[in-house]
């Protein structure tokens, strides 16, 4: 009977020199992180509609006198939300909701100012080679695209409507997510041994890329389920309305494939069996790599999936309130960030940094 290997320490296996940019990358995948988890928090508390025009330089601030906080909440009241939903909202309860949606666009500033400065200090120093620049450099322009996805997702909630579009939402949430997980593959370039010489290593990696991938979907539809608000009903586990499949509202749409995407009922039927689904691809990824070298990424990706499923079920059962939607977007964006880890640590050493 042979005994499970011992895992392998994860120590960095590159030059001294590469770990300073290894962690400015993991500063800004964390600057990221927290970006998405104030976006949940904008939408939780409904404040993307306050500021209704992108001023990326002067918006920088928010209003610092009493005129300037009449113009801007004159300006909401011109808008579909405050018409149709905020009818009668005092200035302070403006304040508030301004605030949310001024400290999400301050972060996406700063973290393009760190990024940017990162970027430019260490070419300077010459600690970049080119495929790094490069990829730097498109990581960058990625970015700057991210802050007018912003924008045009807003603008959807300002000429008729007053929510913005859940498919746009969807759309910058998986762009954020997409920079967030680009950032930390090449930091976890940096800094990890790939440790794929293992019997079931290409086995493990297919597993692990299915996995971010579940996840990646899930996230998605966790995106159309906020813009709906679907989370604000059927707030029973398992059951919907006292049945385990859709209620018969859930095919109310013609042609009825829109359902699964407009859907209130359908969308957040799909989002929690997603959700189920993607726990099982885990777990089977955490079991299946007990006695292997990775074992230590693949558990904490295994007990995180449990926990996220926790998250989403308390969410759903208390009816979405604003902390407890924060965190379980933030489990998320950490699971995925194990899941990252394992599919890197498992690839041939003879792969190059930046696959």
């Amino acid at each position: 009977m042979h005994s499970a290997p011992a895992a392998v320490a994860l120590r960095p296996a590159t030059a001294p020199a590469t770990r300073p940019v290894a962690w400015w990358l993991f500063l800004c995948a964390a600057m990221v992180f927290a970006m998405a988890v104030i976006g949940a928090v904008t939408r939780l508390t409904e404040s993307g509609l306050s500021i209704v025009e992108w001023a990326p330089i002067k918006g920088a601030l928010p209003p610092l006198s009493d005129q300037a906080w009449q113009d801007a909440f004159a300006a909401y009241k011109a808008t579909p939300e405050y018409l149709y939903k905020n009818t009668g909202m005092s200035l302070e309860a403006f304040q508030q909701i301004f605030f949310w949606e001024w400290l999400h666009r301050l972060w996406g500033r700063l973290i393009g100012l760190v990024f940017a400065a990162g970027l430019a200090w260490f070419w300077w120093r010459g600690g970049l080679d080119r495929g790094l620049r490069l990829r730097l450099l498109g990581l960058l322009v990625l970015g700057g695209l991210q802050g007018a996805l912003g924008w045009f997702m807003v603008m959807s909630g300002l000429v008729d409507r007053p929510s913005v579009s859940h498919y746009r939402l969807a759309a910058h949430l998986g762009l954020a997510v997409l920079l967030y997980a680009l950032i930390l593959w090449t930091a976890y370039g940096l800094v990890l041994p790939r440790l794929g010489s293992f019997a079931k290593a290409r086995s493990l990696r297919r597993h692990a890329s299915i996995a971010i991938g579940c996840v990646a979907v899930t996230m998605c539809w966790g995106a159309f389920v906020a813009g709906l608000d679907a989370g604000q009903v059927y707030n029973t586990f398992p059951l919907m309305d006292g049945r385990l499949l859709p209620p018969p509202e859930s095919f109310s749409i013609i042609p009825a494939w829109l359902n699964w995407f407009d859907n209130t009922a359908l969308v957040q039927f799909t989002h929690r069996w997603l959700a189920i689904g993607t726990s099982l691809v885990v777990l089977a990824l955490a079991f299946r790599c007990s006695r292997t070298p990775v074992v230590g990424w693949a558990h904490l990706a295994g007990l995180m999936v449990a926990v996220q499923v926790g998250l989403g079920i308390s969410t759903l059962l208390t009816q979405v309130p604003v902390w407890l939607g924060a965190m379980h977007q933030a489990g998320a964006l950490l699971l995925l960030a194990l899941l990252l880890a394992l599919r890197f640590v498992t690839r041939p050493v003879s792969e190059s940094r930046l696959r």
